[in-house]
């Protein structure tokens, strides 16, 4: 009993500091909250301290891999503000409409979309969230709109990850993970239209949604419509194709003024932006599309880029003594394994995760494309390393908080959490499910991890209450996807691309209750379909 009351209290610990009213900024709070965890898990639970530290280590190092890709995407889109791209990307999508609303189902619901099939790792806000400021959205209420529209792709971001790679710690056959992928994409489908519709209240009325309604509604069902039909054949593509096919159609649609009100967001005596040549805004958005271009090729494993940028074949290993074995592969994959002579490993793929590729390796284009000199480039190093303080206290702090809590296999407080929500709903879990999966992304980070670390106990809960496992599953995976809200990692990411200082706290209150939401209708309509 004591253990499990002990499980709760660093969350809740966590939650007060980022919501009172004098919150502390998540740089502080997360490294607090990790600190108390450290002692509980010392003095509570009576963890091994080597398996603590071991955690603690592997934590400050897992937490490198958001770092950098955060670092850089901030990279990219000063690299874009320093060379005039992202005006000229700006000032098009001016071109296309004026319409606000349309701006934001363009750039705020089907462009993340898209990169959320392709890459993940929190991108799409990163990418998107910068050109809804510079077509003149306040930041805080554009970081709010990315969190909550950045949840229906997630189950299938990264080319599937969080379906193929998160429960491939159960046994499924091919079939079940297939039915979970399209149990998944069909409450997802149901559920966008509520959660765009929330979205772009943060940003504009309600009376403005309703005058481009049309527009919204046919927007929405060209990104999910393909998406779900993706999902009977494949659990890789869906999003990457339900996302292409949105923006295009949305594209177009938005340029014939199909659904929309007629100049409805012109001001008066507005003059229009000059035209911009076909040339001039290929050349614009080389950052975006180069990015994700190279997303593709490297994450299709037929194009066999993905192979030759995650070997893991050592060709170099040397001891670090008590921090354990390292290692690096031909594909620059580094390992340091049995870290304080524990099971605990780590390794990191410098070339696939993406930040060197493609954020640094498209900004170098991008600097010659547009003949950049040094000193200009220097100015874009500095305002990101200027950027990355914050976050990078927040991230290191997190992730150890997250390890922390996921320590000990069954014994770990994670679980003891997600046992006693289990125990507490019986035979009415599936209306649960889904909330279950979004601590694990509020922890991690991660729909993958939340699918990892949720996977066995959602099965065996499933087989303790008589449910279909792969209904139960597919409600993991879309809490894995709504926590994305929520998540702090996500939180500290919008907002470190943003400038914003001092808001997390604010955010998150603003998340929640959407997130709460999502919940509610997907296990209804688990309950109603499956």
């Amino acid at each position: 009993m004591t253990n499990t009351i002990f499980s709760f209290i660093p969350i809740l610990f966590l939650i007060w500091l980022m919501v009172k009213k004098n919150s502390l900024p998540s740089k502080k709070a997360l490294p607090l909250s990790a600190l108390v965890l450290y002692f509980i898990s010392l003095i509570i639970f009576k963890q091994d301290p080597n398996l603590v530290h071991a955690n603690i280590l592997k934590g400050l190092l897992v937490a490198w891999t958001p770092i950098l890709i955060i670092g850089g995407a901030i990279f990219l889109f000063k690299t874009m503000e320093e060379t005039g791209s992202l005006k000229t990307v700006t000032d098009w999508l001016n071109t296309i409409t004026e319409n606000k609303v349309a701006q934001l189902m363009i750039v705020g619901w089907a462009f993340p979309f898209l990169i959320e099939g392709a890459s993940g790792f929190g991108t799409p806000a990163a990418i998107a969230a910068p050109v809804l400021v510079g077509l003149g959205f306040k930041p805080i209420k554009v970081a709010i709109l990315a969190l909550i529209m950045n949840t229906v792709p997630v189950s299938f971001g990264a080319v599937g990850t969080p379906t193929w790679f998160g429960f491939s710690a159960i046994n499924l056959t091919n079939t079940e993970t297939l039915s979970i992928a399209v149990k998944s994409a069909t409450i997802h489908s149901i559920i966008a239209l509520f959660i765009v519709i929330i979205a772009i209240l943060q940003l504009v009325n309600l009376k403005k949604i309703l005058e481009n309604a049309v527009f919204v509604v046919l927007s929405v069902a060209f990104t999910v419509v393909p998406y779900l039909l993706v999902s009977f054949l494949n659990y890789e593509f869906p999003s990457l194709i339900g996302g292409s096919i949105g923006l295009i159609v949305s594209i177009i649609l938005a340029e014939k003024n199909i659904g929309l009100k007629t100049n409805s967001d012109r001001k008066e005596g507005q003059n229009n932006n000059s035209p911009i040549t076909i040339k001039q805004l290929i050349k614009a958005t080389f950052p975006l599309w180069g990015t994700i271009l190279l997303l593709i090729i490297t994450r299709i494993p037929e194009l066999g880029i993905k192979h030759l940028l995650t070997s893991v074949s050592p060709v170099a290993r040397f001891s670090l003594g008590m921090l354990g074995d390292f290692s690096i592969s031909s594909s620059l994959v580094v390992q340091i394994e049995n870290i304080f002579q524990t099971s605990i490993n780590w390794s990191h793929k410098i070339l696939y995760v993406p930040s060197l590729l493609p954020f640094a390796l498209i900004s170098l284009i991008t600097f010659r494309m547009y003949k950049t000199s040094r000193k200009d480039i220097r100015t874009v190093m500095n305002s990101t390393i200027t950027k990355m303080i914050n976050p990078t206290y927040a991230l290191l702090g997190s992730l150890v908080f997250v390890n922390l809590m996921m320590m000990g296999g069954e014994m770990s407080a994670v679980n003891n959490i997600g046992n006693i929500l289990a125990n507490a709903t019986g035979k009415y879990w599936m209306f649960f499910a889904s909330y279950l999966g979004a601590i694990g992304s509020f922890f991690s980070g991660s729909a993958t991890i939340s699918n990892l670390t949720f996977a066995g106990i959602q099965d065996s809960i499933a087989l303790q209450t008589n449910i279909d496992r792969t209904t139960i599953l597919a409600l993991q995976s879309v809490g894995g996807a709504f926590g994305n809200m929520v998540c702090i990692n996500n939180i500290v990411a919008v907002t470190s691309v943003l400038s914003i200082s001092n808001k997390d706290g604010y955010i998150l209150k603003k998340t929640v209750l959407p997130m709460l939401f999502y919940g509610a209708l997907a296990g209804s309509i688990a309950l109603v379909l499956f």
